[in-house]
């Protein structure tokens, strides 16, 4: 609770320590959060097939699941602590839960169950994630 001095220590020419510290730094630490979150929270370090292409597969399905989670955080609220939800938080809270859905030809219809306590922000989530109604 306090001054929280940093030094960085570097032989890039122009621009000031602050902008520096905030627009490059920064940048890179949270760039390996990204990388940690892909590895800790999908699994995605794991390419035990006996096959090549098996591998290489799964590393393609992780970065779509990847994508999927980036999205569906990206449309939580900006309150906390959902737009900041590590993978895994937003996995717990959000889609391990019990639910009824039926898929009709045009549409799916999910019924929560009255005691869901996330229900408010699941609605907000599903009207944010639907595709646009076509006429």
């Amino acid at each position: 609770m306090g001054r929280d001095t940093r030094y960085i220590v570097t032989n890039l020419e122009g621009g000031r320590g602050k902008h520096l510290y905030e627009k490059l730094y920064s940048a890179r630490g949270q760039a390996e959060n990204h990388i940690k979150a892909w590895k800790a929270h999908l699994a995605s370090d794991r390419t035990s097939c006996s096959k090549a292409n098996a591998s290489q597969m799964r590393l393609m399905l992780h970065g779509c699941a990847y994508w999927v989670w980036w999205k569906l955080r990206a449309a939580c609220p900006k309150r906390p602590p959902w737009r900041r939800a590590q993978f895994d938080t937003l996995r717990l809270h959000l889609v391990r839960l019990a639910a009824t859905i039926v898929e009709k030809k045009t549409r799916i219809i999910v019924t929560l169950p009255a005691s869901c306590p996330r229900k408010g922000l699941l609605l907000l989530l599903f009207d944010a994630l639907a595709p646009p109604k076509t006429a």
